[in-house]
């Protein structure tokens, strides 16, 4: 069911309406969830190793890249967020989403082991994986059933040809604009 037309005069900028979502999800998973981890174990920050540091900033920007990316992507053709309260209007099969189903999260994992090189955190590390774990049955449990119900056999075709998290190498090529 798609959402009533706003006229332009109430129709959020793409700054503002984005606000809320990257504030409430990655930033909770990325800045203040590590951040109360860090403080509960007294964590002391130690020296790394160059190479460590190096893969550990790459993976940085290569997060906040592909993050970036989906997120323009999510707003200019799905016509939404990422927040369940704002969801896309359409199914969104370009770019990254052409590789794997979950770009947006996936860019949210590499930052996540990015930080735990960076900050040669194994607490952080453990987060990383608990928090894939969490995703990996919340995602088929909840999200994908979602997305079945608003985009029928449409996701049911991704969802048939596009991997959740490992991306395919060779982009899928959809009849959906």
């Amino acid at each position: 069911m798609a959402k009533p037309e706003c006229p332009d005069s109430m129709t959020p900028p793409a700054g503002r309406r984005w606000i809320i979502p990257v504030l409430t999800l990655p930033m909770n998973a990325l800045i203040f969830i590590p951040a109360i981890i860090l403080w509960l174990t007294q964590y002391q920050w130690k020296a790394n190793h160059p190479a460590l540091l190096a893969l550990g900033c790459l993976l940085l920007f290569l997060g906040l890249g592909l993050a970036a990316w989906t997120m323009r992507i999510f707003h200019h053709i799905g016509q939404g967020t990422a927040a369940p309260w704002d969801p896309p209007q359409r199914l969104v099969v370009v770019g990254p989403y052409r590789h794997v189903r979950n770009p947006m999260l996936t860019s949210v994992f590499i930052m996540l082991g990015a930080e735990a090189l960076l900050l040669h955190s194994w607490t952080i590390f453990a987060f990383l994986i608990a928090f894939v774990l969490i995703n990996a049955l919340y995602f088929p449990l909840v999200e994908e059933k979602s997305l079945e119900k608003r985009f029928g056999e449409a996701y049911q075709n991704y969802r048939r040809n596009v991997p959740r998290w490992l991306p395919r190498l060779k982009p899928w090529r959809s009849d959906i604009p």
